[in-house]
């Protein structure tokens, strides 16, 4: 009975936070999805990353987050980029992200062009643009238990409401290092029900900076080290920090530890089965309050990669990158 009571008080306290996000986004900014295995999935956040392989690479990722709380936040992604020539990369990006069971759903569409500059025998600097658009669905009916909550809210649901948006990147890299700055969306978007009179129900997108960088030091003919970083920035919320540390045997086997300030610590598994495909796995434990709970078991991520060679195909290493 205590563990049913306690279930439910958790679950009331994720409803009470939707609602307070919800109506509180008008004055908050909203985060992009996050990653822990980002070094996998750079497409997402910064376009010039685009043909920067090599290769077509199709890569899709899932992450459940705070497994175990009922409604917690789950991401899907998918992407592929390809190089059209010595110079020319461009792809697609589909980030699906979804909170309450669906009640609140953001669908992300870009396509992605990049195009590179050799500054060196080994350097290139790359240049990324994306355009696309977003979907926003709030479902209150999905709340089913907690009709109440929506009502006192006084809002209708949200369908597919749809905006426009557009971003830029730039990306330097080498056979051993890494950087790259981005803003995936420029414009400031405001999602609400015109059907109301209420506009204090109002999600605000802003602009999120993306930093990246990384660098791989060999240590004997059969380990790589390559420790990582990416920062977040948005106006109106913490800076995030991630800093990653992965080892690399004999070209197969990935192994690392990553730490996102002041919120996780996280464990990085990487298995290159054939020269076409990868797998990779992440878990995280929160460090925050909310890592305590007994129905929080931690965030997992899921990523497959899939390459196929083409005529402008690149020795691929290292593949950390």
């Amino acid at each position: 009975m205590l563990e049913y009571k306690s279930k439910n008080i958790v679950k009331k306290s994720l409803i009470t936070l939707f609602f307070l996000t919800i109506t509180t986004w008008g004055v908050l900014a909203q985060q992009d999805a996050q990653y822990t295995q980002y070094m996998y999935n750079t497409i997402a956040v910064n376009p010039a990353y685009a043909g920067s392989r090599g290769v077509l690479s199709i890569t899709g990722l899932h992450r459940s987050q705070w497994v175990g709380l009922d409604g917690a936040p789950n991401t899907q992604t998918l992407n592929f980029n390809t190089p059209v020539s010595e110079r020319v990369g461009i792809g697609l990006s589909i980030v699906n992200d979804e909170i309450g069971n669906g009640t609140n759903q953001d669908t992300y569409f870009d396509a992605v062009f990049s195009y590179t500059i050799p500054t060196s025998d080994t350097g290139k600097l790359s240049f990324g643009l994306k355009a696309g658009g977003h979907l926003l669905n709030v479902d209150f009916t999905k709340l089913q238990n907690y009709n109440n909550e929506a009502a006192i809210i006084g809002q209708s649901n949200i369908d597919k409401k749809f905006a426009p948006n557009f971003g830029a990147g730039i990306y330097y890299h080498t056979d051993k290092f890494y950087a790259g700055l981005s803003v995936p969306n420029f414009l400031k978007t405001e999602h609400f029900d015109n059907s109301s009179s209420n506009s204090s129900f109002l999600a605000a997108e802003r602009m999120n900076f993306y930093l990246i960088t990384g660098y791989v030091f060999d240590l004997n003919p059969n380990l790589k080290f390559k420790p990582a970083a990416l920062l977040k920035a948005v106006s109106g919320a913490p800076l995030q920090v991630d800093v990653s540390a992965n080892f690399m045997f004999n070209e197969k086997f990935t192994l690392g530890a990553a730490y996102r300030w002041d919120a996780a610590l996280s464990a990085l598994v990487g298995f290159q089965l054939s020269d076409a495909f990868m797998i990779g796995l992440a878990y995280d434990k929160e460090t925050t309050e909310l890592g305590g709970t007994q129905f929080n078991d931690g965030s997992f991520e899921v990523l497959l990669r899939y390459e196929l060679k083409t005529r402008y195909k690149r020795v691929l290493t290292p593949r950390f990158f």
